[in-house]
């Protein structure tokens, strides 16, 4: 199982058109991968963001699409919308189980950590040690590390709201159940954005 994340840049109040190409795109007959949710940004770098998770069976399937998507004059059937995109191919970690679609919040938390050298292996053992008791507060849509670019895990939470998100996160700090021993001491650099589901997102 490999995930997809696609962060798209989209021209200045284009995002209502392009969401719904994106929906044709990635639900109509020639999609290969399976879509399991569209957010637009909330904070961070808003103007005009938009992201995708998919889900591919085998490496094969995802490599088709890729070279689908990079040779394209109109990628994602969103170009005449597209400033900018980059696609980012992510494996889960090997004790979270497979994305389950579903109702879950109103606002998802994308969190990436880039890693020190050599940081994969303690940053998961740590995980798999914290993230049952962790969890209890409140589910997690998934974690993954990269397999391109910059050594880096992306993990993705569902919330109520945002004042549920803050006292979760307060709870589990007090409680000391998170974070996961090993996980800030191997991180190099995190970014954390806050995303709404599009209407049409399997993950809502």
């Amino acid at each position: 199982m490999l995930y997809e994340l696609t962060h798209l840049a989209m021209k200045l109040y284009t995002v209502p058109k392009a969401l719904s190409a994106l929906r044709d795109y990635t639900t109509g007959a020639p999609a290969r991968g399976r879509l399991l949710g569209c957010w637009e940004t909330e904070h961070g770098v808003i103007v005009g963001r938009v992201l995708l998770l998919r889900e591919f069976t085998d490496a094969e399937t995802l490599a088709e699409e890729r070279q689908r998507i990079l040779t394209s004059s109109d990628p994602f059937g969103a170009g005449e919308y597209l400033d900018s995109f980059t696609v980012e191919t992510y494996a889960p970690f090997p004790f979270v189980p497979p994305v389950q679609t579903g109702r879950y919040g109103d606002v998802y938390e994308f969190r990436t950590y880039e890693l020190k050298v050599g940081g994969l292996t303690p940053t998961m053992a740590g995980w798999a040690a914290a993230l049952p008791e962790r969890t209890e507060l409140f589910p997690l849509t998934t974690a993954m590390y990269g397999l391109d670019g910059t050594p880096r895990i992306t993990h993705i939470w569902p919330f109520p709201s945002l004042d549920q998100r803050l006292a979760i996160r307060r709870e589990s700090n007090e409680r000391g159940i998170w974070p996961p021993e090993n996980g800030p001491e191997n991180i190099a650099h995190a970014t954390s954005t806050i995303a709404i589901p599009a209407g049409f997102s399997p993950l809502h």
